[in-house]
């Protein structure tokens, strides 16, 4: 994907242009790390604060202010992955990681301070195989030091060498956290890349619901398929996951009965074919799925508001997505 920042000029003033263009890197970077774009906001916004709290010289003392930048949002991201166990362990019902729209449907978002988020290519995360939801999710099972050691090595393609700096471990250590979130997402069979088909089966799916047709969706669902909702204890939703094809196409429909003129689109959520329920033009829910066989195994249905941001803003504050991030 992208590769360590190239060191600067020594003793030379560090440019603004070069520290503010890390942002974007920074941005894909901590996404990664923590499931969250507003928590990684928040991490690299800490990074820059560091940062700018130095003194000229001491900025002028760092041979590579990119791998200065990327080491410290590193160690945030460590700090808040800590704490995030703890507060998931809180947390009221499932917790999934936040979807991501497609580069021509991103809508701009409130930044945490309040204020609006500007269109610039900084906050921009590049939707790839490394942010699918069954990606994401299988993350979320590695402890902080496996998914930090995964992400910089084989996705960011630091060097074990490099790796152990910033996370302060030694480079055989390093290894063997990799490999060890290596075996993690091979065991859960997480895909890498598009699976083939998905967008007709999608499509299919929603169709179906759209019918109330409940065979159908049965006919569409793995027998031992899955669906998670995540509501965060602000919306109503399934607390538990729901399982067995049967019950979740009966579920699927209730929802639909419940709630008369619900629109289901077809979006592409975090890199894949994925629906978006709204409800008034209000985005309630967006679902990602994961495939196996030709049929659906898995679906993760975001419905905490909190979650939907990128979805819900006025749509004049449409971004345009690069395809690579910078670095």
């Amino acid at each position: 994907m992208n590769t360590p920042s190239e060191p600067g000029h020594d003793g030379a003033e560090p440019d603004l242009s070069v520290i503010v263009g890390e942002r974007r890197q920074l941005i894909n970077l901590a996404y990664r790390l923590l499931g969250s774009l507003a928590e990684a906001e928040d991490a690299v916004q800490e990074t820059y604060a560091r940062w700018y709290t130095m003194s000229r010289q001491q900025q002028e003392a760092i041979e590579s202010p990119g791998a200065w930048l990327t080491t410290v949002a590193t160690r945030v991201c460590l700090d808040l992955l800590g704490s995030a166990r703890v507060r998931r362990e809180r947390y009221v019902g499932a917790w999934i990681p936040e979807p991501l729209p497609d580069r021509t449907e991103w809508i701009s978002a409130p930044t945490g301070g309040g204020g609006a988020a500007q269109a610039d290519p900084a906050d921009w995360v590049t939707l790839d195989e490394s942010v699918n939801m069954a990606f994401l999710v299988v993350l979320e099972s590695m402890t902080p030091a496996e998914r930090v050691a995964f992400i910089l090595h084989d996705v960011f393609r630091y060097p074990f060498a490099e790796v152990a700096e910033i996370v302060g471990r030694t480079p055989a250590a390093c290894r063997q956290l990799a490999s060890s979130a290596r075996r993690r997402i091979r065991a859960a069979q997480a895909p890498a890349v598009l699976t083939a088909g998905q967008a007709g089966l999608v499509r299919h799916f929603k169709e179906a619901w759209e019918a109330r047709d409940i065979e159908a969706l049965v006919d569409l669902l793995d027998p031992d398929a899955t669906m998670i909702a995540d509501g965060g204890g602000l919306v109503g939703t399934a607390l538990r996951p729901v399982e067995g094809s049967e019950r979740i196409a009966q579920y699927l429909i209730h929802i639909a009965d419940k709630a008369p003129g619900l629109t289901l689109l077809e979006r592409t959520v975090n890199g894949l074919p994925g629906l978006v329920a709204q409800h008034a033009g209000v985005t309630m829910t967006v679902a990602a799925f994961s495939l196996t066989g030709g049929r659906i195994t898995r679906i993760w249905a975001v419905r905490n508001p909190e979650k939907l941001r990128p979805w819900t803003e006025d749509p004049a504050g449409h971004l345009s997505l690069g395809t690579k991030p910078s670095g």
